[in-house]
């Protein structure tokens, strides 16, 4: 089952609470340069087949956490939009 069409509708009613300065937030929304390298790693890793299993637990906790906050940036760039052409 594709879970990213479930994450959009129920991240739905989250998206349309954002305000601008929330949105801008979201859209301005990075890891930290020492996360980065470490999410790199453990991609690196994985194309090569090399992870344990904790750091397959880790790294499939960082491609959720990455799902969803794809989402939410994509609904608050839709803020934003909206927010232009008033």
């Amino acid at each position: 089952m594709d879970t990213i069409p479930t994450l959009v509708r129920m991240l739905d009613p989250v998206g349309k609470s954002f305000g601008v300065k929330t949105a801008q937030a979201l859209v301005n929304l990075r890891a930290d340069a020492e996360l980065q390298a470490n999410m790199e790693r453990l991609a690196r890793r994985c194309t090569e087949g090399k992870l344990t299993p904790e750091e397959k637990a880790e790294y499939d906790a960082f491609v959720s956490a990455n799902n969803v906050i794809a989402i939410l940036q994509a609904k608050a760039r839709a803020v934003l939009a909206r927010q232009r052409k008033k």
